[in-house]
């Protein structure tokens, strides 16, 4: 079986060809009952909130780091490298002054000379820190699931012991695919087990975007939301969101067994010559974590052009990496969406990613840009986030300023900045 979707444009459905390839497309299939927000829209916070403990598959998006791994921009990358491990602190919900405060608080921490503004010197460092905290948050989940997968504790953990752990966690019987892969025997995966949505089920997400049809294994269709409309009212609230409506159809063991295929070659690849076949700590880190990683993060990057590059010369020109789907939108919305993936890829390609502006991206350029704890990237997202909120073009940062766009560094708008900001420093 797999999943049919009911979305707001019907337009995306050439791009779902590409989606079998994706590897890191995993996450999103596996994690659909926890959130259907596309990758390329998905809010931090909910994406934190919706990992479950025991959860042992990779994470499809990682904290501090540009691109997500299906190659989308990460939307909350500023936001994640400016308040670390503070990430929920600012839900809307919070009183405002006390958010406000806090705000300034960290204002205070990044001004290190205490000049009352920050420099772009000065957010490169803590741009550093934050994304440590990040590296540090990452290290203690993975210990938590290495101990879930190494029950014996011996230090190591072979590929048949977590993909009984995995398809346990997915509701498997333990006893009996470890009874199933010692006898050698094919083992079914019950795909029920994978995707737990009842049919139809209608859930909320974000505006789709160019990232919305590749969250799913192939084949998937898509139809205008307006047709379920009268079956299906919308429960969506918020500001922004769109009704999906969740359909299942036949063919997803298929899908279910290509996870494990590709689970299996990341695995693999996180081994370390002298291959064993078995992950220690510090490899089984990389499985989870590729940023952790210089070579795992190699084959991140490796996977990313694999999809984009559409000439077959591994390497991305400016229209592979901001290319679109073939066909026609349906409103100005879709218009819309479409007009704002161009220009915002379009700008981090030619102002971030292609260092020496020669119009062509390597897969060096790529990993460098992709690294996060590269204080040279570090230093030019610093000089970045400074120029979205420098109103009075001074290359700094000052309390009303970073006040003013509460929104870009904290995900919440924090009103009446302007009276707030001598109460709160």
């Amino acid at each position: 079986m797999v999943w049919s979707w009911v979305a707001m444009a019907s337009r995306w459905g050439p791009l779902i060809a590409l989606a079998p390839r994706c590897l890191w497309l995993l996450g999103a299939i596996l994690l659909m009952d926890a959130s259907a927000r596309p990758a390329n829209h998905s809010s931090t916070r909910e994406r934190a909130a919706n990992r479950e403990e025991n959860e042992i598959l990779p994470p499809d998006h990682l904290n501090g780091v540009k691109l997500e791994m299906d190659g989308h921009l990460n939307r909350g990358f500023h936001q994640e490298v400016f308040l670390g491990k503070d990430l929920g602190g600012f839900d809307e919900d919070v009183e405002p002054r006390r958010s406000r405060r806090k705000l300034m608080v960290i204002f205070s921490k990044v001004d290190v000379n205490t000049d009352r503004k920050i420099s772009a010197k000065e957010m490169q460092r803590w741009i550093m820190e934050k994304t440590a905290e990040h590296f540090q948050e990452a290290m203690e989940e993975s210990k938590t699931h290495f101990r879930a997968v190494d029950p014996d504790g011996d230090g190591h953990v072979s590929w048949d012991e977590y993909k009984v752990k995995f398809l346990a966690s997915k509701g498997h019987s333990e006893k009996e695919v470890a009874d199933a892969i010692r006898l050698n025997e094919e083992l079914k995966v019950d795909e029920e087990k994978w995707f737990t949505f009842s049919s139809p089920h209608t859930v909320c997400a974000s505006t789709p975007g160019p990232a919305f049809p590749a969250v799913l294994p192939a084949p998937l269709t898509f139809v205008p939301l307006e047709t379920e409309r009268a079956v299906s009212p919308s429960p969506c609230s918020s500001q922004g969101s769109a009704c999906v409506r969740v359909i299942r159809s036949s063919g997803g063991a298929d899908a279910a067994q290509e996870v494990l295929e590709n689970l299996k070659d990341r695995w693999y690849q996180a081994d370390s010559p002298p291959a064993d076949l078995l992950l220690t700590e510090e490899e089984f880190l990389s499985f989870l974590h590729p940023e952790h990683s210089r070579g795992m993060l190699r084959f991140m990057v490796k996977e990313i052009v694999r999809d984009l590059d559409q000439d077959g010369d591994k390497q991305l020109s400016l229209p592979e990496f901001v290319s679109l789907p073939v066909g026609t939108v349906e409103n100005q919305q879709g218009q819309d969406i479409d007009d704002n993936w161009v220009r915002d890829r379009k700008k981090e390609f030619e102002e971030l990613i292609d260092s020496n502006h020669d119009g062509i991206v390597t897969a060096e350029e790529l990993e460098s840009y992709m690294d996060p704890m590269n204080e040279y990237n570090a230093l030019n997202e610093a000089k970045q986030m400074i120029a979205v909120a420098d109103e009075n073009q001074n290359h700094h940062l000052e309390p009303e300023e970073v006040l003013k766009y509460s929104e870009f560094f904290t995900g919440s708008k924090l009103v009446d900045y302007a009276r707030s900001v001598h109460e709160e420093f």
